[in-house]
């Protein structure tokens, strides 16, 4: 998942879509838009891509070498995705027997104008009123619901909506272009068979920064990639992006647990977005610098220039959040239907309870009755990961010792959790 090097780049994003060019092609006498290539790389821009191009298919040699190497050092923090099987993952011709070549796509996730609303999966469930965890209004000052004493807390903005859904929809009209000229074709996005970054290096589509994300020309990183793998031979983008870092380190420095820990290297051990996803107790070492985030983590690619410049650049405060107290009283029913998209380990709800009381820990007023009251039902609860992470938000929050009488506990609202 995370590997690689260098970014900064140059010029605006007109916010167009565009395909990286192809030598030879030309329009057939039918007036069509060119070969098989060029009706594929259109059929994905009209379905939404902002970024088209072709790949070889060819093992990623210097991909292999690398996480093998990274997995060996423990720099994966025991993720499994495509490291889980890098001969497998850097190989597309496993995907599809007699594979020719890779149509790799790009498609924005944040772009200016209205905050974007956290899509629950299957979110007809009833009124607002019986959310699990109702939104607070997005640009609300970090931690705190607006006009209330509630917190919040942050969703990478990736997570926002059902933005694979919406990539995988644009690559499978590039398939259904490549099917209906007689070949065959096979959607891969957000899936551990290839490493989608090197793909869309390998295409032309951009560069490594030294996050490890790949940027887009003129554009940044605040896009998901996918390939479609077929038989049809089509050929390769003729040039790859060029590096654009430069003498820039900004996303090094403003790591909050300094996980880059070199250009283009990030130790999942310390990284936050990884450490939201992983079992365990979260690390009581980086639960401070953890903040308010309650599923992933956009620092590295906020702070990067381009992202900050580029057209679709997020406005400040265009980040979706959730109500923390609403999400620890909700039961494993609720959770999982409104934030069953998201990488859950064992889609089990109380990774994401364990977040979110290191937030509370972090953002919560201490004196707050709701408060008091949610920490010690959990402190007190028979899940002891999440009663050990109670504990710890009760002495960050000031609290009496466990047991100690409270002031306020009357009206403790009925909840299924913990």
């Amino acid at each position: 998942m995370w590997i690689y090097a260098p970014l900064v780049t140059t010029g605006a994003f007109d916010g167009q879509a565009r395909s990286i060019r192809h030598p030879g092609v030309r329009g057939d006498a039918g007036g069509r838009t060119g070969g098989i290539e060029e009706r594929a790389l259109e059929a994905g821009r009209r379905a939404g891509l902002d970024a088209v191009g072709v790949a070889p298919v060819e093992v990623f040699e210097s991909t292999r070498r690398i996480l093998l190497e990274r997995r060996a050092a423990g720099l994966h923090g025991g993720m499994q995705f495509t490291y889980r099987n890098p001969e497998r993952s850097t190989d597309p011709a496993r995907i599809l027997p007699g594979a020719a070549a890779l149509v790799v796509g790009a498609l924005r996730y944040a772009r200016t104008g209205a905050p974007p609303r956290l899509d629950r999966r299957r979110s007809g469930t009833g009124s607002e009123g019986a959310s699990a965890a109702p939104l607070a209004d997005a640009g609300t000052p970090a931690g705190a619901k607006a006009g209330t004493s509630r917190p919040t807390a942050r969703v990478a903005r990736y997570a926002v909506g059902d933005v694979y859904g919406s990539l995988r929809t644009a690559l499978g009209a590039v398939a259904g272009e490549l099917i209906e000229a007689g070949h065959r074709a096979v959607v891969i996005a957000d899936d551990n068979a290839l490493v989608d970054r090197e793909a869309a290096h390998r295409a032309g589509l951009g560069f490594y920064g030294k996050n490890s994300n790949l940027l887009l020309p003129g554009a940044g990183s605040w896009f998901v990639l996918g390939s479609v793998v077929t038989d049809a031979p089509l050929r390769p983008s003729a040039e790859r992006a060029a590096d654009g870092c430069g003498a820039c380190r900004r996303c090094l420095d403003g790591c909050p647990t300094e996980a880059i820990i070199a250009p283009g290297v990030v130790d999942a051990r310390r990284c936050l977005a990884w450490l939201l996803q992983a079992t365990g107790d979260f690390p009581a070492e980086f639960r401070e610098a953890l903040g308010d985030r309650l599923y992933g983590c956009d620092d590295c690619q906020e702070v990067c220039p381009p992202n900050r410049s580029g057209g679709g650049a997020p406005q400040t405060g265009e980040q979706a959040t959730v109500d923390v107290l609403g999400l620890l009283a909700a039961g494993d029913d609720e959770l999982l239907e409104s934030y069953g998209r998201w990488y859950i380990p064992a889609r089990d709800p109380r990774y994401l309870r364990r977040n979110a009381l290191v937030v509370l820990a972090n953002t919560a007023d201490g004196s707050a009755p709701e408060v008091i009251r949610t920490v010690r039902r959990y402190e007190r609860g028979p899940d002891e990961m999440l009663a050990r992470h109670a504990a710890w938000a009760a002495q960050r929050l000031g609290l009496d010792p466990a047991g100690a009488p409270e002031a306020d506990t009357a009206g403790d609202a009925a909840g299924t959790a913990p």
